[in-house]
């Protein structure tokens, strides 16, 4: 199971967008400050919003002004919501989804894995749904402040 850079970067634009909200009271945040920010491509962080924008994990405004805003409380909003969004369900594998025999066995029902997947899966997703944006954004803060201390953010 691995996160694609859809999902690292996704994750990481919805936390610069509730640092952005919460610690600098920004109403919205453009795609160039979270691009320059986070060291992502602006052509690629537009495709990445896209799909949370649709999903109505963000609303963005248009103009000069403009940008990206959460639809939803940084505190009510999960990290895993957000991977889900962006990379589908988070299994280690696929036949956890769907019970179908992608594994090769005949009868899923003899597999001597398919409780330990389901555990597993269960496990992952209740730590990445513990995990909240607004968490992750005062971590964001925190280590930006550390890192200005140090000189090394310009």
């Amino acid at each position: 199971m691995k996160i694609s850079t859809k999902g690292r970067y996704g994750l990481k634009a919805i936390v610069d967008i509730a640092y952005s909200m919460q610690i600098l009271n920004d109403k919205c945040v453009s795609v160039k400050s979270i691009a320059e920010r986070q060291g992502i491509s602006e052509n690629y962080l537009e495709q990445i919003m896209a799909p949370l924008k649709k999903a109505r994990i963000v609303h963005s405004i248009r103009g000069a002004n403009g940008g990206y805003y959460l639809a939803k409380s940084p505190e009510n909003l999960s990290a895993g919501e957000v991977l889900r969004i962006l990379e589908g369900p988070i299994v280690p594998v696929d036949c956890v989804i769907d019970g179908t025999s992608v594994c090769g066995q005949v009868d899923c029902d003899l597999c001597v894995m398919r409780d330990s997947w389901h555990y597993i899966t269960k496990q992952v997703n209740d730590v990445i749904d513990a995990i909240t944006i607004a968490e992750l954004a005062h971590t964001f803060d925190k280590l930006t402040k550390e890192k200005e201390k140090k000189g090394t953010l310009q």
